[in-house]
């Protein structure tokens, strides 16, 4: 079959949770699907191939446009432009382009239409009838905190229009059994399109790029932003750091948005680092070299970092919210959001306890054993080849 993936979520340089986990699901599935032909589309003003990953299986075919990212969303939207069309046409030029410099090395693979569509990320989209749309939702949390958002992304949330989406969709993947409860409720699907998709968790804790440091340190890693609650870490750190100054708190990650406070917070407190996004080997390193791993986060739809946390054997603290229970099983210390003292008390226990968080790390190295991007990977494929 012929399966068109929109891939427009890897074209950051600075790569989220979305971007983290559809590298890792495709790296996987390109590994293993050697029958399927997959064609990745990307679109951008600016030259972006430097940000995409590049896979070099035979198989593996990408579509670049160069429509200024507003026009083409505003086009998809009027419902113009069918993004699978645009993209055969594309390939159609590249190839004729070179057919006609005699260049006899080049994926010269006939398409007049793609089977599938895969979207690992809400995006403007819109498909001819025939495709069948394969639609991924990593969380809904624009639709249940609006206020975390700035008006520019609600707005964006709404012209996207998720519930439709979700109901002209064939198959809808989730992270979690909690995002396949919101997902099936919010936007009445049918629960059997609503498929879970775990994500898995790269080498990350299994190797030894970054050196030990003497320095102990709290690490909080992942985008500064509302829903994330880094500002409730402060607090907690602030509260642990009156009886305490052996351990910094190190904040790694984008500034994303409505953080000027938070930004004025981290400068104000002693013991505070904020280092801003990192890249993967910085990343091994931090979480190498952390005592401890604090994520309180509000909502998630799976929460990634607390997974890259528990591969590395550093005991972790994180919400009694949404899919945050589920990934970490009794792998972790979980708190109340709101309870600022309860993170607090999380702190002072395991750093005071060196049997504990040896415990706690050990427990959450075994607990990632059972995420596995192949696995993921087998079943997106079956997914994809049930729908022949």
């Amino acid at each position: 079959m012929n399966v068109g993936i929109d891939v427009r979520c890897l074209m950051d340089k600075e790569r989220t949770g979305v971007g983290e986990y559809t590298a890792g699901l495709l790296n996987a599935l390109f590994e293993i699907d050697k029958q399927n032909q997959f064609f990745l589309f990307y679109n951008s003003r600016k030259n972006v191939t430097q940000n995409i990953p590049q896979w070099r299986q035979e198989n593996v075919h990408y579509v670049g446009t160069r429509w200024p990212n507003k026009l083409l969303n505003f086009f998809v939207w009027l419902k113009i432009i069918k993004i699978d069309r645009l993209l055969i046409y594309k390939y159609k030029i590249e190839i004729k382009k070179l057919r006609n410099k005699e260049i006899s090395q080049f994926p010269n693979f006939p398409i007049s239409q793609l089977d599938v569509w895969l979207s690992p990320n809400l995006n403007f989209t819109h498909l001819s009838k025939h495709l069948k749309h394969i639609q991924t939702i990593h969380d809904l949390s624009f639709e249940f905190f609006p206020e975390f958002f700035t008006l520019k992304q609600r707005l964006w949330h709404w012209l996207l229009n998720p519930g439709r989406q979700c109901r002209d969709a064939k198959v809808i993947l989730v992270p979690s059994e909690s995002t396949r409860r919101d997902v099936t409720i919010s936007y009445k699907v049918e629960s059997y399109k609503v498929i879970k998709l775990r994500p898995g968790v790269s080498n990350l804790g299994h190797n030894d790029i970054g050196h030990k440091t003497e320095e102990k340190y709290i690490l909080y890693l992942g985008t500064l932003e509302p829903r994330k609650n880094v500002e409730s870490v402060i607090l907690a750190y602030q509260q642990y750091s009156i009886s305490s100054i052996q351990y910094s708190l190190v904040i790694a990650g984008g500034k994303g948005w409505k953080n000027k406070k938070l930004l004025q917070l981290i400068n104000s407190t002693p013991g505070v680092k904020y280092l801003g996004y990192v890249n993967e080997a910085e990343k091994n390193a931090l979480f190498k070299n952390a005592s401890l791993f604090v994520f309180p986060s509000f909502y998630e739809g799976f929460g990634l970092p607390v997974l890259e946390a528990m591969a590395s054997g550093v005991p972790v603290i994180t919400s009694n919210r949404s899919s945050l229970p589920e990934v970490v099983d009794d792998a972790a210390y979980l708190v109340n959001p709101h309870n600022i003292s309860e993170i607090t008390d999380g702190i002072k226990l395991l750093l005071a306890n060196d049997n504990l968080r040896q415990l706690m790390g050990e427990r959450g190295k075994r607990r990632v054993e059972s995420f596995n991007w192949k696995d993921s990977a087998e079943k997106l494929m079956s997914v994809i080849n049930s729908l022949k």
